[in-house]
Order: C-alpha cells, then sequence, then structure tokens
C-alpha cells in the first residue's frame, strides 16, 4: 500500500519548520558506503524528498540531484528554500520514477520508504539504478527518550503512549511495523548481495515543549487524525502538551529537555553487468 501525507502547504509548512534532521553519522554512512564502490557521481535521486533537506545534502557531491516526492505542496515547499544550481525537485511516486533504464547512481529516501509499496519501490529502483549504482535506505524510529530531572522515565513512557496511538490509529500497522523493526523487513526485501543494514545511530538533541509538540503535529499520522476527527485532534493535542508539562511540574511551553532516539540505514548496492 502507498499512503498519501504531507499534501496540504499548512502541513508542508510545519514539516518544514518541526522536522527532525537526520544525524550527520547517516550521511557519513551513505558517503562512506559510495566512496568504497568508487562508482559516477552523476545523477543522485532522491525519493519521497520532503521540502528538500535529504536532497540538498547530494548537491556537492553529484553533477545533477533530484527531489522526488508524490506532494505538491512539499515539493513547492522545497522550492520555497534556496537550493545549489544542480538540484530540482519534481512530484513524482515512488513506484513510478520519471527516469530511465539504468540512469541512476545513487537513490536515497529519508524517513519515508515506510510510506511505500515497498515490493514496487524496490522494483522500480532496480529499474532505474545503473550497474553497481547504489540504494540508501534511511529512518528514524518512533520511539523516543525524554530527559529532564528525574521524570525521564514517566516522561519517556507518555510520550511514547501518544505516538503509539497515532501510530496505530492514525497510520498504519505495516508502517509502524517498518519504523520500530528498524527497516528489517525492507532490508529482508532487497534482493541484492551486497547490502548490510546499521541501526541503533544515536541522535540527541534539546528541544522546547512548544518545538516538541510542533514536531507530533507535524506528524502524518496527527494531520491524518486532524483531517479525520479535527476536535478531537486538537483537543488530543492540547492535553498530551498538558500531560507532560504536568509531569515536568512546569507551566511553560518554553521549558527544554533533552531527547534522544534511533536512526537505522539500509545500505544496497546492484552488481554489475
Amino acid at each position: 500500500m502507498t499512503f498519501r501525507f504531507y499534501e496540504r502547504k499548512e502541513h508542508a509548512s510545519l514539516y518544514r519548520k518541526y522536522m527532525i534532521r537526520e544525524p550527520s553519522e547517516v550521511q557519513g554512512l551513505i558517503l562512506s558506503y559510495l566512496e568504497k564502490k568508487k562508482n559516477p557521481y552523476e545523477l543522485a535521486v532522491d525519493v519521497g524528498c520532503g521540502t528538500g533537506d535529504s536532497t540538498r545534502f547530494l548537491a556537492p557531491r553529484f553533477q545533477k540531484v533530484v527531489g522526488i516526492d508524490i506532494s505538491e505542496a512539499q515539493i513547492q515547499e522545497a522550492k520555497s528554500v534556496g537550493s545549489p544550481s544542480n538540484v530540482s525537485y519534481r512530484v513524482g511516486c515512488a513506484e513510478n520514477l520519471p527516469f530511465e533504464d539504468s540512469s541512476v547512481d545513487l537513490i536515497t529516501t529519508s524517513v519515508a520508504a515506510h510510506w511505500f509499496n515497498a515490493e514496487e519501490f524496490l522494483k522500480e529502483s532496480d529499474r532505474v539504478l545503473k550497474p553497481n549504482g547504489c540504494l540508501a535506505i534511511y529512518s528514524l524510529h518512533p520511539h523516543y527518550n525524554l530527559y529532564y530531572k528525574e521524570c525521564s522515565q514517566s516522561l519517556t513512557h507518555a510520550f511514547n503512549e501518544g505516538i503509539d496511538f497515532l501510530l496505530y490509529e492514525y497510520g498504519a500497522e505495516c508502517v509502524a511495523e517498518n519504523m520500530i523493526t528498524e527497516y528489517k523487513a525492507i532490508f529482508e526485501a532487497v534482493q541484492y548481495a551486497d547490502k548490510t543494514r546499521v541501526t541503533k545511530i544515536l541522535l540527541k538533541r534539546t528541544i522546547s515543549i512548544a518545538e516538541l509538540m510542533g514536531y507530533v503535529e507535524s506528524l502524518g499520522m496527527f494531520q491524518n487524525f486532524l483531517i479525520k476527527n479535527p476536535e478531537e485532534a486538537k483537543e488530543f493535542l492540547q492535553t498530551f502538551q498538558e500531560r507532560i508539562l504536568g509531569i515536568m511540574s512546569s507551566s511553560s511551553a518554553e521549558t527544554e529537555l533533552e531527547i534522544s532516539n534511533n536512526y537505522c540505514c539500509v545500505l544496497a548496492c546492484k552488481s554489475g553487468q
């Protein structure tokens, strides 16, 4: 199944503002893997590019980089941010990529593959990748650890309980399963012999409660909730924030805490022909 979220302009703007960006270690893993293959750095394609952060990271290393997203709103948001001259964006879907056979050196997808029809996406990736072309699929674990004084354990439980509600009620069980198992099924579905999966790549950051709630609001699952039951969704967000603040014994949404979670990365290389 392919899912279609992030399609309203307001949602795309929220996502660009509050998205949690991948740690530099993930980018380093991808570049290190590419360097070992000694392939041309001609064309890279970022599938499910969103607002383009993961697309622009590739610009200094490739002659041409194309970001693809099914959401027109996300593509417009990406275009609104300054990009190098070798970066462009197109509306398109992961299962039908607008590229010729054997024309792409690298395909990346950041925090997006769980929304794709994995079988069709991998088949399409194989079609467009050159011999020895590479695939990099990475994502974050949906559960976080929250740290604040002596209430870290209670905070972590409360936050992940809310995330699980959104994942299973307004996302999909298959999406949750892919994220929680750190793309194990996607890794196993990759047909290339040359492949590796790296997990437990730690990301830590300091964030305010207001920013944390902005992140929750930007999630596709929450926006699906908002569309289906707007009043309940708004009440959920308000109650969620009040619960977090109550555990912290704080009255200010500007109160900061530390959060951490893990990223995973699937890397694979198509065989030469």
